[in-house]
């Protein structure tokens, strides 16, 4: 199956132009599939990539994303146990992923389920071993990893990136960038006030207002594309990492990473909560499915440029 790692720009730039010509919708992003190359960073921590450590997730929208992505992952419980990483094993090239993570409680543990779940998970490292190495665990709440030896078995240092394939790193680090943008709490609009007793504010910041992953960079570019085919056309314009939508009470900048909002003349942040289950605006022809969030900042924008005919009184409270 074609993949774009490894091709030039220029020839996916024509397929890309070839199937909106054609009105071709694909299932799933393949010309317009993000591709994740080895970063200088990375080439200098050499043995694993830190482009997706320091996020606070949901742990139980993450369990259910590794799952259907093919990870195998084990629940956090705020107990003295341990558990390994997140793996997903690559028979094919001999290869075992892992995303490192944690527990998140507090300090007391208060922010668990009634079974005693952790509630939200931090992240670490990605690393890439041979599939027959030991397994590495950590305890759940926290701790460094550690490789389980048996039947005085040598441990097995973590493979270099520059020696894993290209489409390997490429899609292990996509579906990590998946679980990070569905799973993040800086992307929940009701997070403002930085969650329970504000810990998570200032990461709630950077992430909802920060700089574009890569697959809002590429929402970013499809956007650059629809617009111009919009009936509000005349009322957006990209800029940088937001969509502005010039309403008649405020101009808006929605944040093409999170969907979250800000509103002039001051930057004010506008909480608007999208429906669990959005019906995006007919916007005509999309090239690609299952883009949630694109749905979302196009539903948002299309309300916030007819900002006069809002009657929802919890967003009117905020305009």
């Amino acid at each position: 199956m074609w993949h774009p790692v490894g091709h030039e720009p220029a020839e996916i730039v024509a397929w890309r132009d070839w199937l909106e010509r054609h009105g071709v919708t694909q299932p799933f992003k393949q010309a317009h599939r993000e591709v994740y190359l080895l970063t200088d960073a990375e080439r200098t921590t050499g043995t694993y990539s830190n482009r997706f450590a320091a996020h606070v997730l949901r742990q139980h929208q993450f369990h259910a994303l590794a799952a259907a992505r093919g990870w195998r992952n084990k629940l956090r419980l705020a107990v003295d146990d341990e558990a390994p990483p997140p793996v997903r094993e690559l028979p094919r090239w001999g290869l075992r992923a892992e995303y490192w993570i944690e527990g998140e409680g507090g300090e007391d543990y208060t922010d668990i389920t009634d079974s005693g779940t952790f509630l939200r998970l931090r992240t670490d490292q990605v690393r890439f071993y041979p599939i027959d190495a030991p397994e590495n665990s950590a305890h759940c709440a926290g701790g460094e990893y550690r490789m389980w030896l048996r039947d005085g078995a040598d441990p097995v240092d973590p493979l270099p990136l520059t020696r894993i394939p290209p489409l390997v790193l490429s899609e292990v680090l996509r579906d990590v960038d998946l679980f990070v943008g569905v799973a993040s709490i800086g992307n929940d609009p009701t997070w403002q006030d930085g969650g329970p007793g504000g810990r998570f504010q200032e990461y709630w910041t950077s992430y909802g207002f920060g700089e574009l992953n890569q697959s809002a960079e590429t929402r970013r570019l499809l956007l650059d594309r629809l617009i111009p085919r919009l009936a509000i056309a005349d009322r957006c314009t990209l800029e940088g990492r937001f969509l502005h939508v010039k309403g008649d009470r405020h101009t808006y900048k929605i944040h093409l990473g999170s969907g979250n909002i800000l509103r002039t003349p001051n930057d004010q942040y506008l909480c608007i909560v999208p429906k669990s289950t959005p019906s995006g605006p007919q916007t005509g022809y999309l090239p690609y499915e299952g883009d949630r969030l694109l749905a979302v900042i196009l539903s948002k924008a299309m309300m916030l440029a007819d900002d006069t005919k809002i009657t929802d009184p919890t967003i009117l409270s905020q305009l």
